[in-house]
């Protein structure tokens, strides 16, 4: 019942309601968009397509665009060349002075960041573009295009899928301008949800099929599966409170400590860099095997063949490695300790034991430095359980997915940054929220 009235609260604010109807629109317009088909492809003939989208990276890629690569949708390549272009600006910010000159100006240096962010992501589709015609034409047969000029197929055909990642990159920032959520993330969730129940059945089947089928097994998989979606909201929402005591100047000279009560914390997650590590690990992971591929040497073909097989030994461990690098990376670009220190000592505040101002951020770097290790190290094994899922339990590649990885984790983040959202909605017109924080409270008029 107190489920029931709180969404009845949810529809009480019209702002809210407002930005949930824009945000499920938006995500209808996305879902809609995978369905369409390139003009000049027979939709009747991408059997062989689905095929090879069924297992492996374009496995993975075809999941984060809720099966538009297999479809050969207008929004194939999805929202993942701007993830790319993200990465590739964030990681020039350290080395590019104006870069840096940018990030230091606040909104309008966000802006001009953006939009280098947005030039970049066409020039990558752009490169990207020509890559899927081509897979389309090494894995379909000739009787699935109807056009008989190939230039003008390839040509129009990059320019609508890129014409379709700009689009996708536009709905995800009017979801997060005017909806609820990051809208960039919540167009891979999507994607990766409306791929789930599929993946499910298929697993149900091949455990079920045959004489003396194991329903118990698929039990059992379920539990792990609830199990590690516990632990990641643990890691997403796990934090150390530093304690944090106030003072300010008397009339005698003195200071006056706990003006603000004696509980005050800076809340320091263990996982500040939410599921943007994995994201960004995930796209690196296309890069090996797609730049080996171009090569006819054994050792490249080996190399794309490891970097391939994404429950294989080699990619895992290179990709957890990258996520741990990933989220102290990001960790540092989005925690700004030396700001938090020049804050408190502005307003009186500071940690009891430690000095105001460079002190106060070097221990802020250091406490920051040993909650990212183990928050990183937990990030990277659930990320890699769906090796562990498939080489171990046995469990269908599809459903493995789902088994903690890229997949869950993204599911998880985003959903509690928008419950989180929705919730502040709520306890700032003085409603009992979707999640525990605090006593009720009693509507106010």
């Amino acid at each position: 019942m107190k489920f029931i009235d709180t969404i009845k609260n949810i529809w009480k604010i019209e702002e809210l309601k407002s930005r949930i109807l824009v945000t499920l629109g938006l995500l209808l317009v996305y879902r809609f968009g995978a369905q369409v088909v390139l003009p000049g492809v027979d939709a009747a003939e991408l059997a062989n397509l689905g095929t090879q989208t069924q297992d492996g990276l374009l496995g993975l890629l075809n999941a984060f665009t809720g099966g538009a690569f297999a479809n050969a949708s207008v929004f194939a390549l999805g929202i993942m060349p701007y993830i790319s272009a993200s990465i590739v600006v964030q990681l020039m910010g350290i080395a590019i002075p104006y870069l840096q000159k940018l990030q230091k100006e606040g909104e309008s240096g966000r802006k001009k960041i953006n939009q280098i962010t947005r030039w970049l992501t066409i020039a990558i589709t752009l490169v990207q573009g020509p890559g899927y015609i081509y897979n389309l034409f090494a894995t379909l047969p000739p009787g699935a295009f109807v056009l008989e000029n190939q230039t003008v197929f390839v040509v129009s055909s990059v320019i609508i899928l890129t014409t379709g990642c700009v689009f996708a990159m536009w709905l995800g920032e009017r979801i997060t301008d005017k909806g609820i959520g990051n809208g960039i993330s919540l167009l891979i969730m999507v994607g990766i949800i409306a791929t789930l129940p599929q993946s499910f059945v298929q697993n149900f089947i091949s455990r079920t099929s045959g004489e003396g089928g194991d329903i118990i097994m698929v039990l059992i998989e379920l539990v792990i599966w609830f199990v590690i979606i516990l632990a990641s909201v643990l890691l997403v929402m796990a934090v150390r409170q530093i304690p944090v005591q106030y003072a300010r100047r008397t009339a005698g000279g003195g200071y006056e400590k706990n003006v603000f009560g004696s509980r005050q914390y800076i809340p320091l997650k263990l996982n500040a860099s939410g599921v943007m590590p994995i994201i960004f690990a995930q796209a690196i992971m296309f890069i090996p095997a797609a730049v080996a591929g171009l090569s006819d040497s054994e050792t490249s073909q080996g190399i794309a063949a490891a970097f391939s097989d994404i429950f294989g030994f080699w990619y895992n461990l290179v990709f957890a490695l990258l996520i741990i690098i990933f989220t102290y990376f990001y960790t540092a670009i989005t925690v700004p300790t030396n700001k938090m220190a020049d804050d408190l000592k502005r307003s009186g505040g500071f940690i009891p034991g430690i000095r105001p101002g460079s002190e106060t951020a070097e221990y802020l770097d250091k406490i920051m430095s040993q909650i990212t290790l183990p928050g990183s190290i937990f990030l990277a094994l659930v990320a890699i359980f769906p090796a562990i899922a498939v080489k171990v339990l046995g469990v269908q590649q599809g459903w493995a997915l789902f088994f903690g990885g890229t997949s869950l984790l993204i599911m998880v983040g985003v959903a509690i940054d928008t419950v989180q959202q929705v919730n502040s909605y709520l306890l700032n017109r003085h409603y009992d929220g979707l999640m525990k924080t605090g006593k009720n409270r009693k509507a106010v008029a």
